[in-house]
């Protein structure tokens, strides 16, 4: 089996990737090759699998976002979601958190006070994302709109150079999944102020989620899913579905994903299917009323 994956090597998809690979090949002795293949938010990645032959055992291992997201942040996208891209299997889901750096003021502890600080400051309300229309910047230009403050946002090429700027003060806060942050919390180098789930967080349980404080609209997960190519027949689609599901079941892989501050998830193609056009529908007036593109 051939993978291809959306992020670079050491990145979040990289580590799905490799992992359910290893798993494969206990559960059935087969070697499956993760080829890296980023940028072009997925583009690339997706150009990749476009060429692949029908009959050809290969694979994308991405974010949810080139299928629920980028069709609506692009207005010239390479792809067609619903014509390249075949859901096989959920692989895993994350939460997001708030954390905020030695640029704010070590008494600023919750989110409510957080956004006093930033009425009072809007000047240093430079908030970091990790690129312009990932749901991490969603999920700040949401709650920013609703508190009706004044901010900045900045956009990174990923999580490591955002989160380097947020211990060294560049920036005041930054959203990323809560997997990147809770070393540096659990140090005090950066304090999350809350998390992205209907309720708190297993990985960050002493911090109160947005819908605690507020916000219920603010249930938002990052997942990483397999997709084959719009030419792979049906049957082989399920097929590989059920195969990729008992690798994502091992308790191995349960394991390497804790380590990330993700949990393993899978589902049958069409509940992916469907779960993508619910999430299609959710997103597309959000940055229609954020006024978000990226052209």
């Amino acid at each position: 089996m051939h993978i291809l994956c959306s992020g670079p090597p050491g990145s979040i998809p990289d580590l799905v990737a490799r992992a359910v690979a290893d798993q494969l090949f206990v559960t059935r002795g087969q070697r499956a090759v993760v080829d890296n293949r980023p940028g072009a938010a997925g583009q690339i990645s997706v150009g990749a699998l476009k060429t692949a032959a029908a009959d050809s055992p290969t694979l994308l291992l991405a974010q949810g976002a080139i299928a629920t997201v980028y069709p609506y942040l692009y207005a010239k996208l390479a792809y067609d979601p619903a014509v390249d891209l075949q859901p096989v299997t959920l692989a895993s889901e994350m939460l997001l958190g708030l954390a905020v750096g030695p640029a704010v003021p070590r008494d600023v502890n919750t989110l409510g006070e957080f956004m006093a600080w930033i009425r009072k400051h809007p000047a240093q309300a430079n908030i970091g994302s990790p690129g312009t229309g990932t749901l991490p910047h969603l999920l700040e230009a949401m709650l920013f709109r609703k508190e009706g403050v004044a901010w900045q946002h900045v956009a990174y090429a990923g999580g490591p150079p955002a989160v380097t700027d947020l211990l060294g003060g560049q920036i005041a806060a930054l959203t990323l999944p809560e997997g990147l942050l809770r070393q540096h919390h659990a140090t005090g180098r950066v304090r999350v102020l809350a998390t992205s789930g209907p309720a708190r967080s297993a990985y960050l349980a002493e911090v109160p989620s947005f819908v605690e404080q507020g916000h219920p609209e603010l249930v938002v997960k990052e997942w990483f899913a397999f997709f084959a190519s719009g030419r792979m027949p049906q049957a082989t689609v399920e097929a590989t579905s059920a195969l990729l599901r008992e690798a994502i079941a091992r308790p191995e892989l349960s394991a390497a994903f804790t380590q990330a501050g993700m949990t393993p998830a899978s589902s049958l193609p069409s509940v992916l299917s469907t779960r993508i056009m619910s999430e299609q529908r959710y997103w597309q007036p959000v940055l229609r009323a954020n006024n978000i593109r990226a052209d």
